[in-house]
């Protein structure tokens, strides 16, 4: 195993192992990670070697990593400031970065807030919901539905709307809020399931603030795709019953499923649309809550005129001036050719994992690929068998599943697809 700069990877390891939890793992860890000394293009410099990385570092990196445009416009905001507070004082990266996000988002999400997560951008989306109904007087309607199989963030209220069973919050069961579930949605259009939204939207209309999900892919929750048909059944159905709705879109946001945002799919405009993760290129952490008018004046109605949310690095300028400069990076491009040649890699490359023994199902959107298992994968099998590959993934529960960076060219596709299927066999 090779020293990397400063500590001897022996020595790091055994302090990461005494000190640093990491995320959903116990403490002290059971399996040593991976240390990465450097990342450029899609290849990390581990202490294994160099990886292409199939997960786009938890779907963000999606331009990969050491970008020369988005390195510059680092250095170039540092020269400035790095920071500054946002109550009282505002700067010209938050604004641009605003009116790049409204230009850019489905018509009618015109006022945006800027949060430090995407888990964050959720616990907001629910307070904006719940503070609307109540300047209006109807403070009545202060639940949530959604469908099983969803994935929010592990703050409280995004966690209130996770999958309640099976899912990485079960644990919280009867602590949290409790929310209105329905049966997860079939992946063609069925009627009998559409009916079923449109059913429990009416019945539960009086005490319901606002339907959240994420729109035709269900992201940490299952990788589930599903018929964007039924985003326009829920707009329809939550206008008839004056229920709002919200798309989490910070897993299919920025171009990741083949259009911008997954809400075109159906050509719908949520009340309420939460973006992360790619926001920023995954150079620094950032997310925003976007809202219409009709939103934002009813809470401004209200007793209490304001929405009383302000994180200490909101509107980082940082992290602004990044985001602006990746979404340059996005919109100056053929982005969507992009995603629809990885697409096409990943349906090509994928498709022998349909002869595996345990694959249950293979299924491929956007840049986007997924094989899933009929049993709990081996995260430690699966994991080398795709370094073996020259490959990072990340399995989980019954999946494994890839996200790649848009850079990544034809060649490393096919090696993440091959190394899908290694760790799909060998999981």
């Amino acid at each position: 195993m090779p020293d990397l700069p400063g500590l001897p990877v022996p020595e790091l390891l055994a302090l990461d192992r005494r000190h640093v939890w990491h995320p959903y793992g116990p403490m002290p860890g059971r399996v040593d990670p991976l240390v990465v000394e450097s990342a450029s293009g899609v290849r990390l410099r581990t202490s294994s070697g160099d990886l292409v990385d199939g997960m786009s570092s938890w779907w963000s990196a999606i331009h990969g990593y050491n970008h020369p445009v988005l390195n510059e416009a680092a250095r170039e905001q540092l020269g400035r400031m790095s920071h500054v507070m946002f109550g009282g004082l505002t700067h010209e990266p938050a604004v641009r970065l605003a009116k790049l996000l409204v230009d850019m988002s489905p018509k009618g999400l015109e006022h945006v807030f800027l949060a430090d997560s995407g888990s964050v951008s959720v616990e907001v989306a629910v307070k904006m919901c719940l503070q609307y109904w109540r300047s209006l007087g109807r403070g009545g309607k202060q639940r949530l539905l959604t469908w099983r199989g969803g994935y929010h963030g592990d703050t409280w209220q995004p966690m209130s709307v996770c999958d309640p069973e099976g899912g990485m919050h079960e644990l919280w069961s009867g602590v949290l809020p409790r929310q209105v579930f329905v049966d997860a949605p079939p992946a063609g259009y069925e009627e009998a399931y559409a009916e079923q939204l449109r059913a429990a939207i009416q019945r539960h209309a009086d005490e319901l603030a606002a339907v959240i999900v994420e729109p035709v892919v269900q992201g940490a929750g299952g990788m589930r795709f599903h018929s964007p048909a039924y985003l326009r059944v829920l707009r329809e159905a939550c206008d008839a019953h004056d229920v709002l709705l919200v798309f989490d879109e910070i897993a299919t946001g920025f171009g990741r499923t083949g259009a911008l945002f997954a809400a075109e799919h159906a050509a719908v405009t949520p009340d309420v649309m939460c973006v992360g993760k790619a926001l920023t290129g995954g150079y620094l952490t950032m997310a925003a809550t976007l809202c219409t008018p009709r939103v934002a004046e009813g809470i401004s109605r209200g007793e209490v005129p304001v929405l009383a949310h302000g994180p200490t690095f909101m509107g980082n300028p940082l992290a602004a001036s990044v985001a602006c400069a990746s979404i340059g990076l996005l919109l100056g491009q053929d982005w969507l050719a992009e995603v629809k040649r990885i697409e096409a890699g990943l349906r090509e490359g994928l498709a022998p994992a349909r002869e595996l023994p345990g694959v249950q199902d293979v299924r491929v959107l956007g840049a986007i690929g997924v094989v899933q298992l009929d049993h709990e994968v081996d995260m430690r099998a699966a994991t080398e068998a795709a370094v073996r590959e020259g490959v990072w993934l990340r399995p989980f529960r019954d999946l494994v599943y890839t996200m790649p960076p848009y850079v990544t060219g034809d060649e490393d596709v096919a090696r993440i697809a091959r190394a899908v299927c290694a760790a799909a066999k060998e999981g």
